[in-house]
């Protein structure tokens, strides 16, 4: 996607007078949206403050002609009106990497970009943190932002030939154990080539930006968003090839169930999840769609890395690199 067009914060009187703040609960027309700014939240509603911080970001881009919006949901609890989703220009996650996961579910089928701000821990798919908010509203004010497409991951699962089930996820899909007290035999290939056969707690297949979630949990390897590739990872395996292995981004990539041996259950960024038969097969390769996440300035992604993970970068000497 390209980079947005830059444009003042403030707007004429028209357009201040037509994004005065709309009743909570009330459904956004969509012809009238039409000469209209609006904004999609998706915000951690359990934390104790949402309330607060939504109203005072509702107050300051609703001040610049932009009207904040919330999911059917959601909306009511937090004194927002609610749209169909179509007129957003962007989706904008307060909250975790959880809140931002679903707020992605949300952009992608619109095509628009995810913004989020960490009100979390980690947050390290969010593009700032809750002391830079101002910051951010400002910039989606001024449209002064852009958004870089992620790569995505499709996973298909078949069952004696015929199809079951389909999703996709940002970060990775995971194969894993449905009891714990058993051990989950499973053959992995690559492009219908034999790769290796696990007895194992369960298989990752991620895209770069998930080698920096549950894989790099598992002890995977980081990979740069630039890096169009698949992270293909047995977890806990009783094998002495228990390594991850990286194959070309138009590789596809099986997990087969042992028919003799027991079900798993599949996760979409431990989000959406199902239960598998033993025998099912479960193909994973390049997503159709992307899914867009918004920067506000151009921080390389090592330096994300480094402030993210706290990573030393004091070399001999006390020589910072």
């Amino acid at each position: 996607m390209t980079e947005q067009p830059t444009r003042g914060a403030g707007g004429d009187g028209a357009a201040t007078d037509a994004a005065r703040e709309l009743p909570a609960g009330s459904v956004v027309d969509r012809a009238a949206a039409d000469a209209r700014r609006f904004v999609l939240l998706v915000a951690h509603t359990g934390r104790a403050d949402i309330n607060d911080i939504v109203r005072q970001v509702r107050q300051r881009l609703a001040a610049d002609g932009v009207e904040l919006v919330g999911l059917a949901d959601e909306a009511p609890a937090l004194a927002l009106p609610v749209t169909d989703g179509s007129p957003v220009e962007l989706v904008l996650a307060l909250g975790g990497d959880g809140t931002l996961l679903r707020a992605a579910e949300r952009a992608r089928p619109l095509g628009v970009g995810v913004l989020g701000v960490n009100l979390g821990r980690m947050g390290f798919l969010a593009e700032a943190d809750a002391d830079r908010i101002d910051q951010v509203l400002d910039a989606i004010i001024g449209r002064r932002y852009r958004a870089v497409d992620r790569m995505t991951v499709d996973v298909t699962v078949q069952l004696d030939g015929i199809g079951v089930y389909s999703s996709w996820a940002l970060n990775e899909i995971s194969i894993e154990k449905a009891t714990r007290e058993r051990i989950l035999d499973v053959v992995v290939e690559v492009d219908g080539r034999g790769l290796s056969a696990y007895g194992c707690d369960g298989v990752l297949v991620c895209t770069p930006t998930g080698s920096t979630a549950y894989a790099f949990s598992a002890g995977g390897p980081v990979l740069w968003p630039a890096v169009q590739a698949l992270l293909v990872m047995p977890l806990n395996a009783h094998s002495l090839f228990a390594r991850a292995a990286v194959v070309g981004p138009d590789s596809i990539v099986t997990v087969h169930l042992d028919p003799d041996g027991h079900g798993a259950v599949l996760a979409c960024d431990g989000r959406r999840t199902v239960s598998i038969a033993a025998g099912a097969r479960v193909q994973v390769r390049r997503g159709s769609t992307p899914v867009a996440l918004v920067r506000l300035g151009e921080e390389p992604f090592t330096d994300r890395l480094v402030r993210k993970f706290d990573l030393p970068v004091h070399g001999w000497r006390d020589r910072r690199h």
